[in-house]
């Protein structure tokens, strides 16, 4: 691969993606490493070696990765629990770093298996759920620090039984300071989109803090003892750990937790970005990366990551398009580390707060919640259930539950459906025997100026990324056709995959039609607006022959 094609090809635009979602990353990884034991360092360490490592090893040119909200959720509570067995950071460490390496290793092990195909098959119920879950969770475990209080250990359910002792130990500076940094926040971007805002307001309210609060009345990232500065070293002692079988037991059990949770958020934001690019990622080889990054970000004791969605997006938009942007977002942060470590110190923990919670309030899914009186009812349960079982038991446990169910009812509806057609003669009005035989006239008039498109069967969770990649490669032409005769039934998934599909079409001037929408379809099409917002009533047509009349005016 030369040099003016490959790696340096786009070396501007990728530098300026690559700092620019550096600085974006700042904060957040300080942000996520104050969130556990151990320190702010950790998060900044993690944001350094994922970012090298998965950008150089990775199968998404234009992924940014790091520590994540979900990825830390988990992190948290685990090093929580091994503290608490172990009596001491220091004496748990081994075994920390060990479960870190260790989810590293089997998320390369997934890649080399070829198994990250497999993330298109998860129901969006689920990530609706499994993501807006992580989101309360990240809300409610700040609710302490945004109070100047240290959070009691146990989690989210730890923090709701204990919020009737806020009252007594509350620190209204620690409030103050929250408070502005929400508030800045969510004012920035409406004076200018040109600065991160989370980084905005790090600067101005850390900056702020330190020379007008005194700094007794409030705790900062380096209140026990100064941060490290300089390159971190690499941490082997917890080899000897895997001496002890049940050790190695518990290490694996976590580290699947990790490595599973760390590939679904990855593959994810491939999705997002491939939607952006207009190019396609290499699951498999994406798996390999992020493991080698979350095996090196253990190594030098930083908290494993996975793709992150707001960074990757960021660095799309200001010109990254290779790999080199993902390397220059970690190499920003070493030159951050290197030359302003002690700095990094002073910054309240309260400012941390306050940013965990702009990022908790912007991952939950706010429009699958809008819809959940209009999607069907199973999907609702769906996510709720997952909602909480992520929020009160086990975000493994949530998606596994989620998909475990989504399966059963899909089975149990594709069952009813075959039932109802062997009983009645009525689909025969919508499916006919030689059901495309009758496109002769309209292809003979339309030429190369439309499209037609086949959907055969349920549009559901399983179809739906098969059918926005097929939606993706429909040519240039003046109208596309959506025959949907043949679909009795469409889930959340299809639903939304449908409608992000149309809204591609609609931005380069397709106009849409439907033929043949009827029942459960066209009702769900109906209640989150697809029609008449997407494809007007008049332009639903019950047969192909009541298009092609319309058609053949249209084209004049």
């Amino acid at each position: 691969m030369s040099v003016k094609t490959g790696f340096f090809s786009n070396f501007k635009g990728d530098a300026l993606g690559g700092i620019t979602a550096g600085i974006v990353a700042l904060p957040l990884a300080l942000a996520f490493g104050a969130q556990t034991e151990l320190g702010a360092i950790a998060g900044l360490y993690g944001a350094i070696a994922l970012g090298i490592l998965a950008a150089i090893f990775g199968g998404t040119k234009t992924q940014i990765s790091g520590p994540t909200a979900p990825m830390t959720v988990v992190s948290a509570v685990l090093i929580t629990e091994a503290i608490s067995e172990y009596g001491s950071l220091n004496d748990a460490l081994p075994f920390i770093i060990a479960t870190f390496v260790v989810a590293g290793l089997l998320q390369v092990l997934l890649g080399v298996l070829k198994l990250g195909k497999y993330i298109k098959y998860i129901p969006y119920p689920v990530v609706s759920g499994f993501m807006s879950g992580i989101g309360v969770i990240i809300i409610i475990t700040q609710l302490f620090p945004f109070f100047g209080i240290i959070a009691p250990a146990g989690g989210a359910s730890s923090t709701l039984v204990s919020l009737h002792t806020i009252p007594e130990f509350i620190n209204y500076y620690s409030v103050g300071l929250a408070i502005a940094t929400i508030a800045l926040i969510y004012i920035t971007p409406r004076i200018t989109k040109k600065l991160p805002s989370s980084l905005v307001a790090l600067i101005i309210i850390s900056v702020a803090a330190y020379f007008v609060i005194d700094p007794s009345f409030f705790t900062r990232i380096n209140s026990d003892g100064p941060l490290p500065t300089g390159l971190p070293s690499l941490q082997l002692g917890f080899i000897k750990i895997f001496s002890d079988f049940g050790t190695a037991v518990k290490i694996f059990e976590y580290a699947a937790t990790l490595a599973a949770l760390g590939a679904i958020d990855s593959l994810l934001t491939s999705v997002v970005a491939d939607n952006m690019t207009k190019e396609k990622h290499d699951s498999n080889r994406e798996l390999i990366g992020q493991g080698i990054g979350n095996m090196g970000a253990g190594l030098i004791g930083g908290l494993p990551g996975a793709g992150a969605t707001m960074r990757t997006v960021i660095n799309i938009n200001s010109g990254g398009k290779n790999r080199l942007s993902g390397v220059m977002a970690g190499l920003l942060l070493t030159a951050i580390l290197l030359g302003l470590g002690t700095l990094v110190g002073h910054v309240p923990n309260a400012v941390l707060a306050g940013i965990l919670i702009t990022v908790g309030i912007g991952i939950i899914d706010y429009k699958g919640i809008s819809h959940i009186r209009t999607i069907p009812k199973s999907d609702a349960v769906i996510m709720i259930i997952v909602l909480v079982l992520t929020v009160f038991v086990d975000l493994l446990v949530a998606v596994a539950a989620g998909m475990v169910l989504s399966s059963l009812l899909f089975m149990k509806k594709a069952s009813d459906l075959v039932e109802e057609g062997s009983k009645t003669e009525s689909l025969k009005e919508y499916i006919p025997e030689t059901p495309w035989s009758d496109e002769a006239k309209i292809n003979k008039l339309a030429g190369d100026e439309v499209y037609i498109k086949h959907i055969n069967g349920p549009l559901f969770f399983g179809a739906s990324s098969g059918f926005q990649d097929m939606m993706k490669s429909i040519p240039k032409v003046k109208v596309v056709i959506i025959r949907m005769c043949k679909v009795p039934y469409v889930d959340q998934s299809g639903l939304y995959a449908m409608e992000a599909s149309l809204l591609e079409l609609k931005s380069k001037g397709v106009k849409i039609v439907f033929t043949g929408l009827y029942g459960q379809a066209k009702d769900m099409f109906e209640h989150i607006g697809i029609v008449p917002e997407l494809a007007k009533n008049e332009e639903c047509f019950d047969s192909i022959d009541e298009c092609e009349t319309w058609l053949h005016d249209y084209l004049k």
